[in-house]
């Protein structure tokens, strides 16, 4: 059985989709950060970084979203979340996750915490606006792609959508939000319609309804 270590709406999140889509049996392991618990003796032991997520699977401790992800699909080919290797879809499903990791997240990381990226005690303002703007042209590319598709990779779901909806529910309260755009917004309803997200942000007690008419019940 997979053990998901995970906190709320953190880079867990991906993976969860993952897990739930896949139906398999796992388990949830809540790692409390507001206790600093992923920096635990016993947590460094299976994840040197510090970090949430890791993914147990027998001696195998994983860690890194997007390897997670990655690691699940080709776990599982038959369930398609990830075109096989070789094919033209491939290269273009590498591109987005890249994309989405390499560029987005890492964008949107320094906006969170601009502090971390200036030594100028009144720079952290500049820092964050900014990257606001920098997120919001990664966010119209990604829109721009979506103009004609329904998924950002072939004609299912894949690890490329799960990665983006996470990243995109962190930053549903941006300046300029991703479901502001027309594409990506039409895209991010579909998304919260679909019964595995529904469920695991239900569990998470994470909030659709910036992009959807849906309400998850039991939030805080």
């Amino acid at each position: 059985m997979y053990r998901l270590y995970y906190y709320p709406c953190n880079a867990s999140l991906a993976p969860h989709f993952m897990l739930k889509h896949l139906s398999v049996p796992y388990e949830l392991v809540l790692v409390d950060r507001k206790s600093d618990a992923q920096k635990s003796a016993e947590y460094l032991k299976m994840n040197p970084a510090g970090r949430i997520p890791t993914l147990m699977d027998g001696d195998l401790a994983l860690f890194e979203s997007p390897a997670i992800c990655l690691y699940l699909a080709e776990q599982h080919t038959e369930a398609g979340l990830a075109p096989l290797p070789g094919s033209l879809e491939r290269a273009k499903f590498l591109q987005w996750l890249m994309y989405l990791t390499n560029t987005l997240q890492a964008d949107y990381m320094v906006y969170c915490y601009p502090a971390k990226h200036t030594k100028d005690a009144g720079g952290a303002k500049a820092v964050e606006a900014a990257h606001s703007e920098r997120v919001a042209a990664d966010l119209k590319i990604l829109d721009q792609a979506l103009e004609d598709r329904t998924y950002l990779v072939g004609d299912t779901v894949t690890v490329c959508d799960y990665f983006l909806l996470m990243l995109c529910i962190w930053a549903s309260d941006m300046p300029t939000p991703p479901q502001s755009f027309p594409h990506l917004g039409a895209y991010l309803k579909r998304m919260a319609g679909q019964n595995t997200v529904r469920e695991v942000c239900e569990k998470e007690g994470i909030s659709l309804t910036a992009f959807s008419d849906l309400r998850v019940s039991h939030l805080p």
